[in-house]
């Protein structure tokens, strides 16, 4: 099968396994993330992909500029690439044999910003959300869909209180802004920069594994 989006996968045993789509940072690429993997839930399907445009010497979700006085971003890509992405996890179900009831993205930074670009604009491409220092596409609040499709989405945000790259206020405009939705989301703040830093991935960890622990109708198995 000829895949959209070049990736990293590490597949779970057993029929119609969750879905964990990683998506890194402008910048970066497949095998960032991937590191992640063996300290993921084994019952996820991990798929660590690549981002379609070149960045400076990795590859990036959307062009930013770096200037002297702040960061400039050209943020329709953003949404081309929003529709690639969609269409590349309709791929992976097919190919892995995952649930398309359970995908959960999880990004950082640029990876962060098209997961909640996602979960507001095509809420129905995937389950749950978690955004480590990322920040708020404006205008994906402004083309969220309607409020009933996000109604108990659970979603964790991270951030580090000393991130220099997308300051603390980032991450406050993501709570600020999923606080307007009806999505269980927890956020923390960690004493940390523009990183994953232990504490953060323990908890990431933990809220993983509990969307696996919990069934559709808010029980225990």
């Amino acid at each position: 099968m000829s895949f959209s989006l070049i990736h990293r996968v590490r597949q779970a045993e057993g029929a119609r396994p969750p879905l964990l789509v990683l998506l890194h940072g402008v910048g970066s690429h497949e095998e960032d993330l991937f590191g992640l993997s063996p300290w993921l839930d084994p019952r996820y399907t991990v798929v660590s992909v690549r981002a379609p445009l070149r960045h400076g010497g990795g590859w990036g979700w959307y062009p930013i500029t770096f200037h002297e006085d702040g960061l400039e971003f050209e943020e329709d890509i953003a949404f081309e690439s929003a529709e690639t992405l969609e269409i590349f996890i309709q791929e992976c179900h097919r190919h892995y044999g995952t649930d398309p009831n359970q995908t959960v993205l999880m990004g950082f930074s640029q990876g962060a910003a098209m997961a909640l670009l996602l979960l507001l604009t095509r809420p129905e491409c995937l389950h749950a959300a978690v955004l480590m220092s990322g920040r708020l596409i404006p205008e994906a609040a402004t083309q969220a869909a309607h409020y009933m499709q996000l109604v108990g989405k659970p979603v964790f945000v991270t951030h580090g209180l000393y991130d220099s790259v997308l300051p603390i206020d980032q991450g406050r405009a993501i709570q600020a802004e999923l606080k307007r939705y009806p999505v269980l989301m927890t956020y923390k703040e960690y004493p940390m920069g523009h990183e994953v830093s232990p504490q953060s991935i323990a908890d990431i960890q933990t809220f993983l594994t509990s969307l696996l622990d919990v069934d559709y109708n808010g029980g225990h198995e």
